[in-house]
């Protein structure tokens, strides 16, 4: 099986880190109008998790990186980029990943934030296997990490029923072939025409901080559910068929479907198009809600300990968010 643009890196180990507290559906019933059966039916989440005051993004990313440099047996001062894909960094200015990169004594590596919200993760993974394939680094740390519960409105119920905090980090490495996994084709989309209908509308340049923003509490996510899931249940689908077919392969090629966890009824919608049954979904949504860059991570890792995922699976993931922004890809899995 040949892909059209096989990338020689490849994912060589996984690690997440998520707090411990749960806010579940029980607790939002006491928060807002809304029911545990409404909030289950609608997107299928149950319960999510939820930092304690005073843990931001680049400390759950730094344990996250730890954990996955222990199970690669890699040393921090080995990592060469630290990429940290993220819409709650700790401040605006420096980037998460320069505080990672101190958090973690990764005394050697450079690093950068990638922003484009859920779908963070996959973009972020497909620019450091560019620069593991050229031979620039060796080992590229990518990490999808979010402390959403900083910018959620708990008195929005259209929000606050559907995020949740943490994420993980990918180890990517140099690829020999087939037998080591490898990155294969990718198709990734934006149409920023949307971009209006999940956004946070005050704190950029756009419309600094004032006292009016923060009366009209505009530092908060916002969101036109209606147009997001349209889009979401037309456009996640739609690039999977196109990169399958270009690489001539259909849904029955697939092992495992890796989806962005934003709404139970859109991974179904996907997955039916696909023609794929939900043995070979992930679905982790219940457990962990939408945690925006961090959803494709600790889904990996549930695919792991779940023992669907295994070594020489063809994996197929898709995600959608803001921008709006979407995408798909195509990995061989290596161990």
């Amino acid at each position: 099986m040949t892909f059209r643009k096989p990338t020689l890196a490849r994912i060589s180990g996984v690690g997440v880190s998520v707090p411990p507290n749960l806010l579940t559906n029980q607790d939002l019933e006491k928060m807002v109008d809304t029911t545990d059966q409404w909030i289950v039916e609608r997107t299928g989440i149950r319960t999510r998790h939820m930092v304690s005051p005073g843990v931001t993004t680049s400390d759950l990313a730094a344990e996250a990186a730890l954990n996955v440099l222990k199970k690669t047996g890699v040393k921090p001062t080995e990592v060469e980029l630290i990429i940290v894909a993220t819409i709650t960094p700790d401040m605006h200015l420096p980037a998460t990943a320069c505080l990672v990169q101190h958090k973690i004594g990764a005394t050697g590596a450079w690093g950068f934030d990638l922003s484009i919200a859920c779908s963070g993760f996959l973009y972020a993974l497909q620019v450091g296997a560019q620069f593991v394939a050229t031979g620039a680094h060796k080992n590229v740390l990518v990490i999808g990490m979010e402390v959403m519960s900083s910018i959620i409105d708990y008195t929005d119920r259209t929000t606050c029923i559907i995020f949740g905090d943490g994420g993980g980090a990918a180890l990517l490495q140099p690829s020999t072939g087939e037998d080591d996994g490898y990155f294969g084709d990718f198709l990734f989309e934006v149409d920023g025409a949307g971009g209006d209908n999940l956004c946070i509308p005050a704190g950029g340049s756009k419309m600094p901080t004032s006292q009016e923003t923060l009366d009209q509490r505009m530092h908060f996510v916002k969101q036109d559910g209606k147009a997001v899931f349209k889009y979401a249940v037309r456009k996640m689908p739609e690039l999977c068929v196109n990169l399958l077919e270009r690489n001539g392969l259909t849904g029955a090629d697939v092992d495992l479907f890796i989806p962005h966890q934003a709404n139970l009824r859109i991974i179904t919608a996907a997955a039916e198009r696909l023609n794929l049954p939900m043995e070979k979904v992930l679905v982790n949504i219940d457990e962990f809600g939408n945690t925006t860059a961090g959803t494709l991570p600790l889904a990996i890792d549930t695919a792991l300990k779940r023992g669907k995922l295994k070594k020489g699976d063809l994996v197929l993931f898709a995600t959608m968010g803001a921008g709006l922004s979407a995408g798909a890809a195509l990995i061989r899995w290596g161990y």
